[in-house]
């Protein structure tokens, strides 16, 4: 107490200290001081006020406590009152079992009375009733079958309770009432009736299918309560339970399944189609019902009965037992896809179990796979081994066709681009799109799987395909007149090589979701490399086939006096390379290439060839200013064929052993030859004596001098350029030369 009285002296001197804290405010000290002497007032009078409020609770809560008090001794009173008269009365209720006795034959004789119209009338009840569900009027039906059987029940549960032994008396109660259960028998028939037909009958007469509902409530209502009879007496009538409510789901289940089965209209024999046509009545039938059950047939059936989830379950089952029983079937390739894009993608699409009007009402995550993941493997497995064996063979024929069109003798079609081609790549690149597009609607690992299958197929074809294209070269060779377009469709191949890669991409672009390359990538365009590679160097040995007579003629006596042989060989060239022009880059750009390095390569053969010596120096003058020509002749003509940045050096390869000829001072000779091996560093001892026996006038010294001195201070080649020199070689009676004149030196 002093502790808070010290809290409130302390509070009490700093609220004074706020008010006082400057001059001016002493004059306010009476105004502050009346003001506190108010709020003090107005606290005292709420505490005031609060405590009574307690002590008034307080007061009533005694009174009451009070007032239970005394009403705890009267029921004790009048409980000790209530024993003493039980006590009493035991012996008075154990001599009233007679009356007991009289009692219940008066309620049996009651019950007699009550039901003796019903008795007596019954076979005319049985006959309205019978009239009554012919003509379909099934409640009032129902309610003379109740009555009826409320008749039989009572009479049978009477003479149970007298006498439960005495069956002869329970039979003539039954053997009376036999048409009873005939009647429920008939009223039952008439419901499943109603029930197998309930789509149509909700969108005609909806209260037909109520009154059905309602029968079977009744009837379940009756059942459960001579259950609970049957607990408490042991009796229950002959019937019972009848359990309509769970005949009526089996007649439904059973509805879903006939609705379902009946969807095939026809048969493989009759329409290759037929699978498809089934899935989509199936689609059509299940989506419509369930629609019809959402907006109809559920506002006819208990909610507690959750009517849609239930036939959503039905519509599910039945399906997925029918679609099991077609996967069983010995299904074809063409009939797999369709199933399984039906089973994994149309059937929970918004087209069917997904569609925006049953969205709302069910979760067709939930729904359990049409088909066991083993199934769909099994099934997958057969598609992929039959499209295997199926692509092989389409294949197969597509290079067939192929082969039959080289043998034509019209030119191949060509491009929008004027590139010749045939339609091989199209066909194969369009069964593969087809048989992916197929795949696709499937899954997507599904579709990586049958494109990895089409490009492994694809590379067996390529190798397939370029022993064709050696063999119809080969054949070519044979007989060269024939076929009459070989070049042309020799350019195709080449082109459909590109094709074939640019169709490839395309395909791991649209199809694939992996950009990473695979083996299977790199070995077909290794493939496709060696095809077009091979197919240029075919082309270009026809060229030089042509060629090889006026090849034969250069740097001869004939060439000396005067020939045309390099004039033939730039127009054949120019004249072949119009139609390769119809190849596709970058083969084209190489074939260009390598056409003009096989020309300077076959040029400096046949310098190497001594096939002349030069006699003089106005000779070899001549010759080397011919060789001057020729080189810009082909220089000229592979600038216009656009043959790459390496023509200057190639053709002037031409040009720098002209001017190891053209020299007239044979001193200066090993700084030519320095020069020329500086330029061309593959260039070997016997390239170099042999062009010094065909300038004719360098001395064996001379000869020893250069060769030794190019040997000791060797040029190393890089390999950053093409070599000329490397795959040329020096005839024998050349090299024979040259090792007497290594031998002399030796000697020496």
């Amino acid at each position: 107490m002093e502790e808070t009285s010290r809290e409130a002296v302390a509070t009490a001197v700093q609220r004074v200290a706020g008010m006082l804290q400057r001059s001016d405010q002493l004059d306010k000290v009476e105004q502050y001081r009346r003001r506190e002497a108010r709020k003090k007032a107005s606290v005292e009078a709420r505490l005031k006020a609060a405590i009574q409020s307690q002590l008034d609770g307080v007061r009533t809560g005694l009174t009451q406590l009070h007032s239970a008090l005394l009403d705890v001794k009267d029921i004790q009173g009048s409980l000790a009152d209530v024993s003493k008269d039980w006590r009493q009365s035991i012996n008075t209720i154990e001599n009233l079992k007679d009356v007991k006795d009289a009692v219940v034959q008066h309620s049996q004789l009651a019950s007699a009375v009550e039901n003796l119209k019903n008795i007596f009338s019954v076979p005319q009840i049985v006959s309205g009733t019978k009239l009554l569900i012919e003509q379909a009027e099934l409640l009032q039906a129902h309610r003379k079958l109740m009555e009826l059987e409320c008749s039989r029940d009572d009479l049978m549960y009477e003479q149970y309770r007298m006498d439960s032994k005495n069956t002869s008396d329970m039979n003539l109660i039954s053997i009376y009432f036999e048409d009873v259960q005939e009647l429920s028998d008939e009223l039952a028939k008439q419901l499943w009736m109603v029930l197998q037909r309930s789509m149509g009958t909700v969108r005609r007469d909806p209260t037909m299918l109520v009154s059905v509902v309602r029968i079977i409530e009744r009837e379940e209502k009756i059942d459960r309560r001579m259950v609970d009879r049957k607990k408490q007496t042991g009796f229950i009538p002959p019937g019972r339970p009848k359990r309509w409510k769970d005949k009526m789901f089996e007649v439904l289940e059973g509805t879903v399944s006939t609705r379902i089965e009946g969807t095939q209209s026809v048969t493989r024999e009759a329409d290759k189609m037929w699978l498809v046509r089934l899935l989509e009545i199936t689609r059509k039938y299940v989506l419509d019902d369930l629609i019809i059950v959402k907006n109809l047939m559920v506002q006819c059936f208990p909610q507690h009965y959750d009517t849609f989830n239930r036939f959503f379950s039905l519509y599910h089952n039945a399906v997925s037992t029918r679609v099991k029983e077609l996967a069983s079937e010995d299904l074809e390739a063409n009939e797999i896809v369709p199933l399984l894009t039906w089973v994994l993608n149309t059937y929970k699409s918004a087209e069917m179990m997904g569609h925006p009007e049953l969205f709302s009402e069910c979760d067709i995550n939930q729904l359990e796979p049409l088909l066991p993941q083993d199934v769909v493997n099994d099934l997958l497995s057969k598609y992929v081994k039959t499209f295997t064996s199926n692509i092989t063979g389409w294949l197969r024929k597509a290079l067939e066709t192929d082969k039959k069109d080289w043998q034509k003798e019209t030119e191949p079609e060509a491009d929008q681009d004027g590139y010749y081609q045939t339609t091989l790549p199209a066909i194969v690149f369009q069964m593969f799109e087809q048989n992916l597009q197929v795949a696709a609607q499937i899954d997507g690992d599904f579709k990586e799987q049958v494109l990895k299958l089409c490009l492994k197929q694809m590379n067996t074809f390529l190798i397939r395909y370029r022993e064709e294209a050696v063999t119809y070269k080969e054949e070519h060779l044979r007989e060269r007149q024939l076929p009459q377009c070989y070049v042309q469709y020799m350019v195709a191949i080449i082109n459909n090589c590109q094709t074939f890669k640019e169709s490839i991409n395309s395909l791991k672009r649209k199809y694939s979701q992996s950009s990473e390359p695979t083996d299977s990538d790199a070995a077909i365009e290794k493939t496709l490399n060696e095809v077009a590679k091979e197919g240029c160097q075919f082309l270009l040995d026809e060229v030089f086939l042509d060629l090889e007579h006026h090849l034969n003629e250069l740097l001869t006596r004939k060439w000396v006096t005067g020939s045309h042989a390099v004039d033939t060989i730039c127009v054949t060239v120019e004249d072949y390379f119009n139609d390769f022009n119809k190849i596709k880059k970058p083969f084209n750009q190489e074939m260009t290439s390598e056409a003009l390095r096989r020309v300077v390569v076959e040029y400096i053969k046949a310098v190497m060839q001594k096939r002349i010596t030069f006699k003089n120096a106005d000779e070899r003058r001549e010759g080397a200013e011919r060789m001057i020509k020729e080189a810009e002749q082909f220089k000229f003509l592979f600038r216009k064929l656009a043959a790459g940045e390496d023509t200057d050096r190639l053709c002037g390869a031409i040009a720098a052993i002209a001017e190891v000829f053209k020299l007239t001072d044979p001193t200066l000779l090993f700084l030519e030859v320095t020069t020329l091996v500086s330029k061309y560093p593959d260039i070997r001892e016997e390239h170099i004596q042999a062009l010094l026996a065909v300038r004719g006038d360098a001395s064996r010294e001379m000869r020893q001098m250069i060769i030794g001195t190019l040997s000791e201070n060797k040029v190393s080649y890089s390999g950053l350029t093409q070599p000329i020199f490397k795959d040329i070689t020096v005839p024998t009676n050349t090299m024979t030369t040259m090792t007497s004149m290594a031998t002399a030196k030796l000697l020496k």
